[in-house]
């Protein structure tokens, strides 16, 4: 398996940055991650804005242009020859003379293999739900410190991932977008204090595109007892359904399968993703 690192392709486990980077020392670095499907990579211009973004907010000079970006990963797909993967760009902090003064950073990318998502939705899941607000939270950061910390308790409990809130306002999940049906069938997700999924942005599209009312706004973990259905979405997994939060049930939804707004969603973003690698294929 090839990674780059700095300007050079080498393989994954010949690849190292210095103990004294700063993504080392106290945490400091973003990242982005994307996924291909067939070869090609899906939203990789929503994916760049946001890597770029993220660089700016930390002051990190990413040292490469957006052409530049692109070029590598497709020579990192050429390389690795693995047609669906999942692609992780990370900026690091760099080395520093001072442990606190960013240093000149390292651009570390890296490819692995990952299955699609289908065009059904996985079986619902169960959150637990823990009060918290990360730093910084519309920066992709490397910092998942809590995420990885609560994972013995997320494990015990049985559950697939934690759901974040702040005075019962929902925020995020450490990897997710979160979302919930209204009684009256609106979809509504958190606007603030969260990172701002790419597909999150083309679900709401997609769903306003079908006429499904939509509202970004605080999103009160009360509202679950009388929501009709509850999801998450991601990258890797699109839309994953929630059946509970800590021992409550979510409104009415079914504990062994996804609800229909979930499972129109997550067919929608299938197509769109299809589309764009038969697009991509057709100009190959």
């Amino acid at each position: 398996m090839y990674t780059f690192l700095n300007n050079t392709f080498l393989p994954a486990t010949d690849a190292a940055i210095s103990v004294n980077d700063l993504a080392i020392q106290r945490g400091y670095g973003i990242f982005d991650f994307l996924k291909t499907v067939g070869g090609v990579p899906i939203f990789p211009d929503d994916h760049l804005d946001r890597f770029f973004n993220s660089a700016d907010r930390m002051r990190l000079p990413v040292g490469k242009s957006r052409e530049e970006l692109s070029a590598i990963i497709t020579e990192l797909q050429r390389l690795n020859a693995i047609p669906d993967s999942g692609i992780r760009i990370t900026l690091t902090g760099g080395v520093s003379t001072d442990s606190v003064s960013i240093g000149h950073p390292s651009l570390v990318i890296t490819l692995h293999p990952m299955a699609p998502a289908g065009k059904d939705c996985p079986p619902p899941v169960r959150l637990i739900s823990h009060p918290h607000q990360r730093q910084l939270p519309d920066i992709k950061t490397i910092d998942y410190l809590m995420a990885i910390h609560l994972q013995p308790y997320i494990r015990d409990r049985g559950a697939f991932d934690v759901l974040y809130h702040t005075d019962g306002a929902i925020t995020e999940c450490p990897r997710c977008n979160f979302f919930l049906v209204t009684a009256e069938g609106t979809l509504a997700t958190p606007a603030r204090n969260i990172l701002k999924g790419i597909t999150r942005k083309h679900l709401l599209a997609l769903a306003a595109d079908s006429g499904i009312p939509v509202e970004e706004r605080d999103v009160h973990i009360n509202e679950l007892a009388a929501a009709r259905e509850a999801f998450v979405t991601s990258t890797s997994r699109h839309i994953i359904p929630v059946s509970h939060v800590d021992d409550f049930r979510v409104g009415t939804a079914h504990p062994a399968a996804a609800g229909p707004v979930a499972r129109q969603l997550n067919q929608l973003l299938h197509d769109l993703v299809m589309r764009q690698t038969l697009i991509a294929a057709t100009d190959r």
